[in-house]
């Protein structure tokens, strides 16, 4: 680092490390592992991750703890969501021994940028997959590279961890039925752009999408899941479109183990006048409190949070899952890896 980075007022961008780590599969195997210092790739102009979106990519987070120890939070959970990916789009998936020694091995050496504890940044880590293959026809690339690279980064949301609302509009589906939801492609974020840029200008911080078929039903929320709080009870939407989210799964872990009822299921746009918390919840923000839901379409607007701060369970939840991620509270289900 040229200078001291001000790790408590990092944005939620991107800072050069010293290195990104790549892989290349050629000849029906993967190769040896190459470690870079450019921040660039060169690529055929016929490649089909340019031409067909053979395109996917993973979020996780690398994190100093209270000990000083630093610790990749689920990191195989994300080695089997990408291989789910990669098969969906007919590439050639990356075995989870490569994407842990992968991982391992681009945090242990960009390390001085894992921030320091209590500043609330974190190492984000960001594997992706192209095809590179030259080739003009509709069909799955022969050869594949698989990259990681690492940046120190701070909160997702500047607005911190407090309410904020978002809205319905059913004007825009972010993928369609049975389609590319499930998995983690580029393309179904490309989708979400334009309705993410209206919501942006009219003052909420994000999309509450409705499920694609149908419109009855709650799908994703923005770039994250979406989880509510009622009768006691944490719910989330069921839906075969939506992304397997390892934070939406960790955080139904985490309210069963405090006796709390987990419900996946469908859930009518009409029952969110019934709720009592609700959150977007990712890799990048854990959770995100929602203060108020607006229907755009009909004018009817559901009010979360009553005083304007987070729901009681959501906040639990959070404080819960952030005390693992940074070594504070036991990690009992073993989802920390730690780089030694």
């Amino acid at each position: 680092m040229d200078k001291e980075l001000d790790w408590s007022h990092l944005s939620f961008g991107y800072i050069p490390t010293d290195c990104n780590v790549r892989c290349c599969f050629r000849d029906g195997k993967w190769g040896d592992i190459e470690v870079s210092q450019s921040e660039t790739i060169d690529l055929h102009i016929a490649a089909t991750c340019l031409h067909y979106g053979q395109e996917i990519f993973e979020g996780l987070k690398a994190f100093r703890g209270k000990d000083g120890k630093i610790r990749v939070f689920r990191l195989e959970e994300n080695a089997r969501r990408i291989i789910e990916s990669a098969k969906g789009i007919m590439m050639e998936p990356v075995p989870v021994e490569l994407f842990t020694e992968m991982v391992k091995k681009v945090v242990k050496l960009n390390e001085r940028f894992v921030p320091p504890y209590g500043s609330g940044a974190s190492l984000y880590i960001r594997p992706l997959e192209i095809g590179i293959s030259a080739q003009v026809g509709v069909k799955p690339a022969k050869e594949y590279m698989f990259i990681i690279l690492v940046t120190p980064v701070g909160p997702y949301f500047k607005e911190g961890f407090k309410p904020t609302n978002i809205c319905v509009m059913r004007e825009f589906d972010r993928v369609a039925p049975k389609g590319t939801g499930r998995w983690k492609v580029g393309g179904n974020y490309a989708a979400s752009l334009e309705a993410g840029e209206k919501a942006h200008s009219l003052g909420y911080s994000a999309v509450l999408y409705l499920d694609p078929k149908e419109k009855k039903y709650i799908d994703e929320c923005g770039p994250a899941n979406f989880f509510a709080i009622k009768d006691g009870k944490y719910i989330t939407p069921a839906s075969e479109s939506i992304l397997p989210s390892i934070t939406n799964k960790s955080l139904m872990q985490l309210a069963r183990d405090m006796g709390i009822e987990v419900e996946a299921r469908h859930i009518p746009i009409e029952e969110l006048a019934e709720i009592e918390e609700a959150a977007a919840c990712g890799t990048a923000a854990v959770a995100s409190p929602v203060a108020e839901i607006d229907d755009l379409d009909t004018g009817i607007k559901y009010v979360v949070s009553k005083d304007g701060q987070p729901g009681p369970v959501t906040t639990a939840l959070y404080n819960r899952l952030r005390a693992i991620q940074l070594g504070e509270e036991p990690d009992v289900h073993g989802w920390n890896t730690i780089i030694d």
